[in-house]
């Protein structure tokens, strides 16, 4: 029987279908049975050291601390905002974690409903709750731009290895991108730069299980703009 550690690294499996059969650990979304692993969720089969489990294909963000996100407003209280994270639940933004000295009550004044924010996950309890904050480098209110969603599962193809997928398409399109773990991500520049931008993102969405897919990505930025010179400046993240 041939092993399935053998079997292409990307392999799409669903529920039930054996990962591995020579001793590897169970990973994520993966279980173990008689000493062999199976996949929990469809997904792609994924390979780390001695450890194999599933990226989900799809399906909704659950947080993790140290996560930075992008939250739209959909809520105000009184000392508070309920923030859209895309996860199942909102995620509360409290006026202690953010920049601005905010007095009881104001919350309106700072924050809106749909003004777009970026954020830190600062802690998810075992009974699920989020604590969310803006103090943090980088982290702000959105201004301009284009926001797109895109599978949380398929994120870290978007950044790449070592952050080498993003930073070479803010290098070539000059855009600034942020890159949120929960499947958003921002995009500002110059208007056939950021078009660009969105364009080869989605094609990282559409393609991300081939291989090859960052020379792909890079000839695509390079056909839509054919002057495009590899200048590297300090870009946000």
């Amino acid at each position: 029987m041939e092993r399935r550690n053998a079997r292409p690294t990307r392999e799409i499996v669903v529920p039930g279908d054996l990962l591995d059969d020579s001793g590897m650990c169970a990973g994520s979304n993966a279980y173990m049975l008689d000493g062999k692993t199976y996949a929990g969720i469809l997904g792609v089969r994924n390979v780390y050291h001695d450890t194999v489990g599933v990226i989900p294909l799809g399906g909704r963000y659950m947080p993790n601390t140290g996560d930075t996100v992008i939250g739209i407003i959909e809520d105000i209280g009184s000392s508070n905002w309920l923030v859209d994270i895309n996860a199942p639940y909102p995620a509360p933004l409290h006026v202690n974690e953010v920049p601005w000295k905010v007095e009881f009550g104001d919350t309106s004044k700072y924050l809106g409903i749909g003004n777009v924010v970026m954020l830190k996950i600062l802690m998810v309890d075992e009974s699920k709750k989020i604590q969310v904050t803006m103090k943090d480098s980088g982290l702000r209110r959105v201004e301009g731009g284009q926001l797109i969603e895109m599978p949380h599962s398929k994120v870290s193809r978007v950044i790449g290895k070592g952050g080498s997928m993003i930073q070479m398409i803010k290098n070539l399109t000059d855009c600034r991108i942020f890159v949120g773990q929960n499947g958003r991500i921002w995009i500002d520049g110059d208007d056939d730069k950021a078009d660009t931008a969105v364009e080869a993102i989605k094609l990282i969405e559409r393609e991300a299980q081939n291989s090859n897919l960052t020379e792909r990505v890079e000839k695509f930025i390079r056909n839509r703009l054919p002057e495009t010179e590899d200048d590297e400046g300090e870009e946000d993240q």
